[in-house]
């Protein structure tokens, strides 16, 4: 090997050795600082995974307090799920239904006016059974509120035929059931449910591919 080509290797080795010098605070802060996010990633999955455990079990419970016969202490274990978890909206719903069993019906309204669902699908089912029992406790005008004038699923368009019927507007609400139908698979086990209510408004159902005749 010549001596120019040894020298270009020493200087380059020292070129490196300087810069190490220069930078070692730099490269030790780094892979400090990469640890603890690793770390801090790995703590936040902990605590994530030990909420979701935490959720689920106060959820389980609640679910077992709504199968009982003590609704005081059922409503308890549901506000024992955390408010921020979709648990906390099922728990609500099996409350609700519980509580409509129990014939409290106000009581029912409270509980589904109380939940605070983020998810859309959720929340079309909690308005509307919200409004199946505004309905009932005579506010049609208050589920029309609820549902708005454009609802998009089959089971809030139904309820919205069910408060303009309540109200009188039969024409209304022979559009809404025929929405609602539109809507529907034929094997839909409440089709037949809205084509008597679409009867009972003055409607007639429109045969469809596999319907009783």
């Amino acid at each position: 090997m010549a001596l120019d080509d040894l020298l270009d290797e020493h200087e380059q080795s020292e070129r490196v050795r300087s810069w190490i010098r220069s930078n070692a605070l730099g490269l030790l802060g780094g892979i400090v600082l990469g640890l603890g996010l690793i770390g801090g990633w790995q703590w936040w999955q902990k605590q994530q995974l030990s909420q979701s455990h935490g959720a689920n079990d106060r959820y389980q419970a609640a679910v077992a307090a709504t199968a009982g016969d003590d609704l005081a202490k059922a409503k308890a274990a549901v506000a024992a799920v955390p408010a921020d978890s979709t648990y906390a909206t099922l728990a609500g719903l099996r409350l609700a239904k519980a509580q409509v069993e129990d014939g409290q019906r106000d009581a029912a309204i409270a509980t589904l006016r109380g939940i605070d669902a983020t998810d859309p699908a959720t929340v079309v089912v909690v308005q509307s059974r919200l409004a199946r029992l505004l309905i009932d406790a005579g506010k049609p005008a208050d589920a029309l509120a609820l549902l708005g004038d454009k609802p998009t699923s089959p089971a809030a368009i139904e309820a919205r035929g069910d408060a303009l019927a309540a109200l009188g507007k039969q024409a209304d609400a022979r559009g809404a059931y025929n929405q609602a139908l539109a809507q529907m698979d034929v094997a839909a086990p409440q089709r037949r449910l809205v084509e008597l209510k679409l009867t009972e408004v003055g409607g007639s159902p429109a045969r469809t591919e596999g319907s009783t005749p």
